[in-house]
């Protein structure tokens, strides 16, 4: 099997774009995943996210966590659990409106950091937007545009940490899933593994490099690119040792936004008709209830549920 993808995005600078252009694009189609390298955000920048990401899990989340085991008797499962994950979260909003300064026990420090890293995180995410337009031929901009509805993006981070586990053959730390929204884009710890994806009906690691940033399509974008790009199954392993950090953000459409498949990846009749027409917050409803099933009939769900009112899919 060919190795896991990584882009070093100095090389989009110089005469090494056309190749990395072609790698993303690769990535894209045939992974659903992919590690950046040199992406700007500088790794003494990333080496302070990390060190107040784990010294707020020690500080404020470690003990609930390990009372919540003890509470449903975790420890000692005989049979798989299938119906929780071995993580402990919380969740940061970005946009529109950020909830960092409600949060409760974060320190000030990591508070200020966040919300830096976010921002910077929200420009990757949208330059990255604007190479997956050049890449599918789409007017640049057009992604962020379908994404912005009326309020603009939604972004927020999910902020995991995952403990050792005593089994981790009858727990995951996550199941298996693919993501609802846009893009997202993950800081993942570099010394404890468990990331993997699903490809060609194996589970492939993904691997932990230091100050990368994992890159993987969601849903939405697997929507708007009528099938070129997938969202792709993937899942946490929990570990017996180590204590893996993982902050995931995504940057996914305004909740009013109308989420279709773009009229120029649209043929006549090639593909026409994979993929509904819908608000994505009516997806994000359905999906709630049914994140860990597959995706198709989801997608068939909405195709169901389709509102007239939002007019036909158009094609080129």
């Amino acid at each position: 099997m060919a190795s896991f993808p990584v882009i070093n995005m100095e090389k989009l600078n110089g005469e090494e774009r056309a190749a990395t252009m072609e790698k993303i694009q690769d990535a894209c189609e045939n992974w659903g995943f992919f590690e950046l390298v040199n992406h700007g955000i500088s790794p003494e920048f990333m080496d302070t996210v990390e060190r107040l990401t784990k010294e707020h899990y020690k500080k404020c989340m470690e003990q609930r966590f390990k009372e919540m085991v003890a509470s449903k008797g975790l420890e000692a499962v005989q049979s798989e659990i299938n119906d929780l994950d071995w993580e402990s979260t919380f969740f940061l909003r970005h946009l529109p409106v950020s909830n960092i300064a409600e949060v409760p026990d974060l320190e000030d420090e990591y508070r200020k950091t966040m919300k830096d890293f976010a921002a910077q995180l929200e420009k990757l995410a949208e330059h990255l937007l604007d190479l997956l337009c050049e890449n599918l031929g789409l007017e640049q901009g057009y992604l962020k545009k379908v994404f912005y509805g009326s309020k603009g993006p939604t972004f927020g981070t999910k902020v995991s940490n995952y403990p050792p586990c005593p089994q981790p053959d009858l727990i995951k730390g996550l199941r298996e899933h693919t993501d609802a929204g846009g893009i997202i884009l993950l800081f993942q710890d570099d010394k404890v593994s468990g990331l993997q994806l699903l490809k060609d009906g194996e589970w492939v690691d993904v691997p932990p490099m230091r100050h990368s940033i994992v890159i993987n399509i969601g849903d939405q974008l697997e929507v708007i690119t009528n099938g070129k790009y997938k969202s792709v199954l993937h899942r946490v392993i929990a570990q017996t040792d180590g204590n893996r950090m993982s902050l995931a953000s995504f940057y996914n459409p305004g909740s009013d936004a109308v989420i279709y498949p773009a009229p120029e990846l649209v043929k006549k009749e090639e593909n026409k008709g994979l993929y509904p027409k819908f608000v994505f917050e009516d997806y994000m409803k359905l999906y709630a209830g049914l994140k860990f099933q597959a995706k198709e009939p989801r997608f068939e769900a909405m195709k169901d549920m389709e509102n007239p009112n939002l007019g036909p899919i158009a094609t080129v």
